[in-house]
């Protein structure tokens, strides 16, 4: 599980303890609060053992990882829709195909509504990266 390992070391030199130091007051072995500081990874025990020696909530060492909003674009694409039956003519896959290559997705097709006539109305979307 990751742990925050800002808040470890920021723990471990207010108690102005070496890497050593907390191993002997958590009961672990050196090179585990080594591993735990530079790779961000401890067990439950290991979890468990640290929040004893800096007398905290075991949850309190747990990496809060901000979830970021994701964005998307989108853009539509006008298809005539000759008969259909079920799939697609290949000449549609293939430039949906193409599309996809330039990382647009199908998100709907919309049959033919009033005023659209005989066209299908293909609506993609690609995550923005901002």
């Amino acid at each position: 599980m990751k742990i925050n390992t800002q808040l470890v070391i920021a723990l471990r030199k207010r108690k102005s303890w070496s890497q050593e130091e907390l191993a002997t007051a958590a009961g672990l072995n050196l090179r585990t609060i080594q591993r735990i500081e530079s790779d961000g990874v401890a067990s439950l025990q290991s979890r468990k053992a640290l929040a004893s020696a800096f007398d905290v909530e075991v949850n309190e060492l747990d990496l809060q990882e901000k979830r970021a909003m994701r964005t998307f674009e989108y853009k539509t694409v006008i298809f005539k829709a000759s008969v259909w039956s079920g799939k697609p003519p290949d000449t549609v896959a293939a430039s949906l195909n193409k599309e996809g290559e330039q990382g647009w997705r199908l998100r709907e097709m919309v049959p033919p509504l009033g005023g659209m006539g005989n066209q299908v109305l293909a609506v993609l979307e690609r995550e923005t990266t901002k």
